[in-house]
This record gives C-alpha cells, structure tokens and sequence, in this order.
C-alpha cells in the first residue's frame, strides 16, 4: 500500500520537527514546510493527503493557507493547530471546513485518531 503523504506547514523548527517525528513513528510520509509560500510552491502540493498547519504565521495564516487551497479547487483535509486557541477562530475554521482546530501542546492520541479516519483506505 503506498503510503499517504501529510504535509505540516508549521514555522516553529521544534514543532515541526517534533510532529514530523511522530507522524513518521505513525508510518505516514511527511513533507514539512516553514511557510505557507514554501508549501504552495512545492511539488508535493498535488499529492499531499492532509495537511496540518499552524494558525499563527508570519504571511500567510493556516486559515489563510486553507482558504486559498478550497478557492483554487483543492480541498485538502486540514488540521490546524495554535498556541493560542480561542473559540471564534474554532468555530470559524469548523464552520469553513476544516476538520480539526488543535490546541499546543497537540493531544497525539486526538491528532492519531483523527488522522486515522481522514487517511482511511
């Protein structure tokens, strides 16, 4: 079975490179990106499964990302994941699509499941 690819686009480097850790013990291939600019240039965009990005960025905001991937006809399943959780952005990324709005520190077993059912053969 080819294995599914998520993309983290994350611009904290320990973040990133903590859940690229994870989702590798998890056994998903992972592409990860500093920005959104970097992960929309990329040619990993076409096959990326899922996508976890942060919502707090410089540039472009996770919102912002999953916004311009469903105007441009590509609709991703998206978690996004923030340090600063708050109740309107939730129910506003929830209510545009988004499939999960995470706090820091990410639950794993919460991002597993999740991940599971989105990446399910």
């Amino acid at each position: 079975m080819k294995q599914q690819l998520v993309s983290i686009v994350e611009d904290d480097r320990f973040f990133r490179e903590s859940m690229e850790r994870l989702l590798r013990s998890l056994g998903y291939k992972v592409h990860a990106f500093p920005s959104a600019s970097q992960f929309l240039s990329s040619p990993h965009l076409g096959e990326t499964a899922c996508l976890i990005a942060d919502v707090n960025m410089p540039g472009m905001t996770g919102l912002a990302l999953y916004k311009q991937l469903v105007d441009t006809g590509r609709r991703i399943p998206t978690i996004l994941v923030t340090a600063f959780p708050n109740d309107i952005d939730r129910a506003r990324a929830l209510a545009d699509g988004v499939v999960l709005y995470l706090a820091k520190p990410v639950d794993h077993s919460t991002l597993t499941q999740c991940l599971s059912e989105i990446l399910a053969p």
